[in-house]
């Protein structure tokens, strides 16, 4: 049996396998290695996925955002031990998790495009390559975070279009106080910033949504995905944002003479896939 997980911010999806048959499926609360105690992780698991699988894994593979060292890695292996003595566990990046649910064992650059922004190249068997994602002060070009904060921007210095100006008050009463303490005094500003990715989804045909669309798209592809150096390699998307903006994204990707890959709202399915073969 092999158990896969695919832990966010906020949710955690798992699948554990026999082969290639999916035996069960189960959603739980995010496990973050950061700001998770390894107590609390052990508890967790103990709790809320043991006992749901139908027999223990032989094999686990688990990936999550933030994990961006070996030895966050291995504090979070040590916790599934402690639940799993008999597996064995492999905990990566969530993006070396997008790069195998895209490519498989195929090169190309894998990007994430959610509440945040990611990207890498993957060379069919490890990240070769990674330009540092810098989180939603310093980055997060094209994410939802990114979206929300060029909105929010033009909202305080009164640069939407009255139409759109008048529908915000409208839709979401916020004033410039409001606003400020919502980002620089309350926890998760990146999840509040990118909450209004659904208002620019929901007016996504004016003409003042298209510009921010495209100018946020074409920074991801500058900053990001065209700077690896493999124009012959495919560019495939992971998350929501990709996913709902598809139609804008690969707009600025024909622009930027860069190949299409696949695009997926979740990885599980192309890691099923992945580890179904591997």
């Amino acid at each position: 049996m092999i158990l896969i997980a695919d832990s966010g911010g906020t949710k955690t999806d798992w699948t554990l396998l026999d082969g290639a048959q999916v035996v069960s499926r189960l959603r739980t609360e995010g496990l973050h290695p950061v700001f998770s105690t390894p107590e609390e992780i052990v508890a967790h698991v103990r709790a809320e996925v043991a006992p749901a699988l139908a027999s223990a894994p032989a094999k686990i593979f688990f990936y999550a955002a933030g994990l961006v060292s070996g030895e966050s890695g291995k504090r979070l292996e040590d916790c599934f031990r402690e639940v799993f003595p008999a597996a064995v566990t492999q905990c990566s990046s969530d993006l070396l998790g997008a790069a195998r649910a895209l490519f498989g064992d195929q090169p190309g650059v894998a990007c994430i495009l959610g509440t945040g922004s990611n990207s890498c190249f993957y060379d069919g068997d490890r990240i070769a390559d990674n330009i540092r994602a810098g989180g939603f002060i310093l980055g997060d070009e094209g994410s939802g975070a990114h979206l929300g904060r060029m909105l929010i921007s033009d909202f305080i210095k009164g640069l939407l279009p009255p139409d759109l100006g008048m529908e915000f008050v409208r839709r979401y009463g916020l004033d410039y106080p409001a606003i400020v303490a919502k980002v620089y005094r309350e926890a998760n500003p990146n999840k509040f910033l990118a909450s209004f990715s659904v208002f620019i989804e929901e007016h996504r045909s004016h003409p003042y949504m298209q510009r921010l669309l495209r100018e946020s798209f074409r920074l991801f592809l500058q900053r990001n995905a065209s700077r690896y150096g493999h124009e012959d390699c495919p560019v495939g998307f992971v998350g929501s944002i990709a996913v709902v903006f598809r139609e804008e994204l690969c707009a600025e990707m024909r622009a930027a003479g860069l190949i299409a890959g696949d695009f997926m709202k979740s990885p599980m399915e192309g890691l099923i896939r992945y580890h179904s073969i591997s």
